[in-house]
């Protein structure tokens, strides 16, 4: 399937993939601290079930989540002449291409789409990840879009505008499935002891290191005339990390509880 894929400029009018394949993915933000989404606004009604734009963003996705598995697999093999899928080097890359499909999947303004799409997207990253250095920055953000999502289908209303979304303005009937949510409340669950796990077992990507540090000559500068030097600013940024980790699905598991009637 060709990543040029031809669409109408006017969402509304029926156009959800962008021109040149896959959205831009958004800009990066340090943690979960980000206040507010950074996904694209969804159009404005639901494909029609069985529709030929429904079955394409459908194929789609399905195409670019086994191009992230195989990207996943190269990365433990020796890279093969004339193969055009390249092996993942760090986790930053596989969160750009997540990144890209969850725009995707939320431009489309389908319950019947995004669902059981986002719960497999969030299946994967809990097995790419164990797999790579820690990358805070992009993994943050990208979790933080999952929990808008799920947080949002599980209300039947953006979580931020409090807009109803697409497929929801007839209830909650097009939303999660006790099934689904059960499924989603054990990723939740999965994801969050996991990301403390790979927060403490080792040095961050280069490509991702944490913002504000402070060099050691401010730092030297800073402790004069105290009688002893500050705390090493990496213990600082680590806190942050892990309080960060603590919020991780924080929306989702709010609506979990109101949705099950229990609390995870």
């Amino acid at each position: 399937m060709s990543e040029n894929i031809p669409t109408s400029p006017d969402a509304g009018a029926g156009g959800f993939l962008p021109a040149t394949g896959l959205p831009s993915p958004a800009p990066s933000s340090a943690s979960s601290r980000q206040p507010t989404s950074t996904l694209p606004h969804p159009r404005g009604r639901s494909l029609q079930p069985g529709s030929n734009k429904e079955d394409l963003v459908r194929r789609y996705v399905e195409e670019r989540l086994l191009h992230a598995s195989r990207r996943y697999v190269k990365k433990f093999g020796n890279p093969e002449p004339g193969d055009e899928v390249v092996g993942y080097k760090t986790f930053g890359e596989v969160c750009r291409d997540l990144d890209g499909i969850v725009n995707v999947l939320w431009l489309s303004g389908t319950p019947a789409l995004q669902i059981p799409f986002l719960l497999k997207l969030a299946s994967d990253f809990t097995q790419y990840v164990r797999s790579f250095p820690p990358s805070p920055k992009a993994t943050f953000d990208l979790l933080h879009k999952l929990d808008h999502c799920f947080s949002s289908l599980l209300l039947g209303r953006d979580a931020d505008s409090q807009e109803t979304l697409p497929g929801f303005e007839n209830g909650l009937r097009a939303g999660m499935t006790v099934t689904d949510m059960v499924r989603c409340r054990s990723l939740v669950e999965q994801t969050r002891v996991l990301m403390v796990e790979v927060l403490s077992s080792g040095t961050a990507d280069d490509e991702d290191d944490v913002e504000e540090q402070v060099t050691e000559t401010d730092t030297d500068a800073e402790g004069e005339g105290m009688g002893q030097g500050r705390e090493p600013v990496w213990d600082i940024d680590e806190e942050r990390l892990h309080l960060d980790a603590a919020r991780i699905y924080e929306k989702t598991i709010v609506q979990l509880g109101d949705r099950l009637g229990d609390r995870l």
